[in-house]
């Protein structure tokens, strides 16, 4: 990954969240946290 890509990636994951904060109100990072939870929990099932 170039150095590029990986700024505007950043850039774009932070643009997606100033808008649901700002304009859509979806509650996005509090979904993708509790997903990451979720996850968290499952791989230390198989642990």
């Amino acid at each position: 990954m170039t150095n590029t890509l990986a700024i505007g990636l950043v850039i774009f994951i932070a643009a997606f969240f100033a808008l649901d904060h700002y304009a859509l109100h979806l509650g996005a990072p509090l979904f993708l946290a509790r997903q990451f939870y979720d996850l968290l929990q499952w791989v230390a099932f198989w642990r």
